[in-house]
């Protein structure tokens, strides 16, 4: 009796110790991985949206490429883990890289996620052979104020707080509002708004704020790697800044969709296929 006793207890301590390895994750970011090609591809999405986004890209090209789709720690549904830090998560990106040794891979990102693939290449310059950045600035921030400078120390409990103290009803309706600013395609409207409201919203607010004061128009002039950058319809009216935006991006070829939103993927698939495949066939 005894004996047995000792063996339930520690199949139950092996369960739990299982259990709690498989939640906690190294790297800031759930993986899948697909595909068997000799070369790589890493997909980042956007903030607070899932890997799922990159479904129908990535089928594309599961057949030449091995495909590794993120959905970063917190966001989606997946479990929030480590710091909450722009840089952390870049830092964990590039050493996910290095570590599992994917050689020359391109990163494809979106919005929160092109900005990712930015940092990577220029703090890493020999880690990737290309970067394609959907619809993503180096500083947003200094769209809206020209003046623009990142603080030092930049204190984002407050706005962290308002997420969490924001009830479940309201930001259902906030994040209605917002998706449909940002993509035309009314059929995926939901899907994207179902993201964001199973992503955590320590990390949905910490992030929001860290990511609102990057600024990465001086560090991308490190970058050696083709750079591929897609850009909204609405984008084009402003080419002059747009030009001011990257100008340190000597690398970057700057194309702009024609029609749609923020989300290109959906909004301009074709138009957005065709700029996929020419870049990836010629680098």
């Amino acid at each position: 009796m005894r004996n047995l006793k000792l063996s339930i207890l520690l199949v139950i301590i092996c369960g739990i110790y299982n259990l709690c390895s498989a939640q906690i994750s190294k790297y800031p970011f759930e993986v899948k991985i697909s595909g068997a090609g000799n070369r790589a591809i890493i997909f980042i999405p956007g903030f607070s949206c899932s890997g799922e986004v990159w479904n129908e890209t990535k089928k594309d090209y599961e057949s030449t490429f091995t495909c590794y789709t993120l959905t970063m720690a917190g966001f989606a549904g997946a479990a929030p883990a480590g710091e909450i830090k722009f840089t952390a998560w870049e830092k964990g990106i590039a050493t996910y890289i290095i570590e599992n040794k994917i050689n020359k891979p391109v990163i494809i990102g979106h919005s929160m996620g092109g900005a990712l693939a930015m940092a990577i290449a220029a703090d890493y310059p020999d880690l990737l052979s290309g970067i394609i950045v959907v619809d993503a600035l180096p500083c947003l921030a200094a769209m809206m104020n020209p003046a623009f400078k990142s603080k030092e120390n930049n204190d984002c409990s407050e706005l962290t707080q308002q997420m969490l103290n924001t009830s479940d009803e309201d930001f259902l309706k906030m994040q209605k509002a917002s998706i449909a600013s940002l993509m035309s395609d009314t059929a995926r409207q939901n899907l994207v708004v179902s993201w964001s409201v199973k992503s955590d919203r320590k990390t949905f607010g910490e992030m929001y704020c860290d990511f609102s004061n990057t600024d990465l128009r001086e560090k991308i002039a490190t970058i050696k790697c083709p750079s591929l950058i897609l850009l909204e319809s609405y984008f084009a009216n402003f080419k002059p800044a747009m030009n001011e935006q990257f100008k340190n991006l000597k690398t970057a070829d700057l194309e702009y969709a024609d029609k749609g939103l923020h989300f290109i993927m959906y909004d301009d698939t074709l138009w957005y296929n065709t700029q996929l495949k020419k870049f990836l066939i010629q680098n």
